[in-house]
């Protein structure tokens, strides 16, 4: 059953990632970032802004034996602070690393969204396969229950038998609108994860059913700790610490400040140049470094933790796509065959009266778990390839 509140547009993969890249309010969050560390690059490589200074005013003489002349008071003053080069060069490359930092985080981002579109689109493909299966199975169950009521018309069959039927068909109902409703909170989390925000409902067009040569882990260790961005953002992080321990060394020398003034009285006129030099002496700015060698000391265990998270979702994921993958080919090369087999056979013989409606219902029963079980196989290789992919393991 498809949702009422809006239109239901199929989607293809390729389609949906599209849009997910457009909508997306976490990718465009990630790309802020960027933005802002791109700023922070540019203001990282501004100069100090010189200062200017004009006072006007008036004099006057006092009556005393040499007097000032009277008139107007005239002065100027310009000064220009003067950066440290070590300072300066640790600073900008600081805004850099952490413009590489964010960058990464980017590209980090976009494989998490690319892997929750996908994680979310294959669900959709396995709650309609469910629905389905559900519905296959309750037109079996409603033909079963027609077929057995016109027998116990005739008085082939006890009433037992119908009731049975009944309760079958009462619980064939239940399993679809169950699906239905999975199938409908499917749709709306791709939708969420997309991040569209119309009023039309997203439906997966594809299949479940593809797979991929993955190389052993042998060989993906090296590929995915040499292109994860989120190893390359640690890396940034930990280096853009680094570079701050020595933009706060750098400091501690004083950054002068060249001062040059001009003054003119009614009577005289001077100028003079000079320096403004601060003086270390309080405050050798030791809490600032300790805390910046302790940020690095963080950002290090940050990375080899991330490093360890990594490789450890590697494994995981491997092994979850191996054995996925194994019990799909056991399943639909013999359980599901011999429980189709055994369904047919169920029911030719309950058609001749060999077999009662139990061993039909415990036939389709089987057929249904055997499905289940192959379904989830399928979206749990798929979920495994889909983390493979967002380590970087695949292409």
């Amino acid at each position: 059953m498809d949702n009422a509140s809006g239109a239901v547009t199929p989607l293809s993969i390729v389609q949906a990632l599209t849009l997910a890249e457009r909508d997306s309010p976490i990718l465009k969050e990630a790309i802020a970032s960027v933005n802002r560390s791109q700023a922070g690059v540019q203001s990282a490589k501004a100069y100090t802004n010189p200062a200017f200074e004009f006072l006007a005013g008036h004099q006057s003489a006092r009556p005393i034996a040499t007097p000032g002349v009277p008139g107007a008071l005239l002065h100027y003053s310009a000064g220009q602070t003067i950066e440290i080069p070590k300072e300066r060069h640790a600073r900008i490359r600081a805004s850099q690393l952490d413009l590489a930092g964010n960058q990464s985080q980017l590209a980090a981002v976009r494989l998490s969204v690319v892997s929750d579109v996908k994680r979310a689109f294959y669900d959709v493909l396995r709650r309609k396969e469910q629905l389905d299966h559900a519905s296959d199975n309750l037109a079996l169950v409603e033909d079963l229950r027609r077929r057995v009521q016109l027998e116990v018309q005739v008085g082939e069959k006890g009433k037992l038998e119908l009731t049975r039927a009944e309760a079958e068909l009462a619980r064939a109902r239940a399993a679809v609108r169950s699906a239905d409703i999975e199938l409908a909170n499917s749709r709306a989390i791709l939708k969420a994860v997309i991040g569209s925000t119309s009023s039309e409902t997203f439906d997966a067009q594809g299949n479940l059913d593809d797979a991929v040569r993955i190389p052993g882990l042998d060989e993906l260790r090296p590929q995915v700790l040499a292109s994860h961005p989120a190893l390359a953002q640690a890396n940034a992080q930990t280096e853009r610490a680094s570079a701050v321990v020595e933009r706060e060394r750098a400091l501690r020398i004083p950054q002068p400040t060249a001062y040059g003034e001009y003054e003119r009285q009614p009577d005289i006129s001077f100028y003079r140049f000079g320096f403004t030099v601060p003086l270390p002496l309080w405050d050798r700015r030791k809490g600032p470094i300790a805390e910046a060698k302790a940020e690095v000391e963080r950002s290090e265990a940050s990375a080899r933790q991330r490093r360890l998270e990594i490789m450890a979702a590697l494994e995981r994921a491997y092994d979850q796509y191996q054995i996925s993958n194994q019990q799909i080919e056991s399943l639909q090369a013999g359980s599901l065959r011999e429980a189709e087999a055994a369904v047919e056979a169920a029911r030719a013989a309950y058609k001749f009266g060999e077999r009662g409606i139990v061993e039909v219902l415990d036939a389709q029963r089987v057929l249904q778990g055997v499905r289940r079980d192959l379904l989830d196989a399928l979206f749990g290789r798929q979920s495994a390839l889909i983390d493979l992919e967002e380590l970087g393991a695949t292409h």
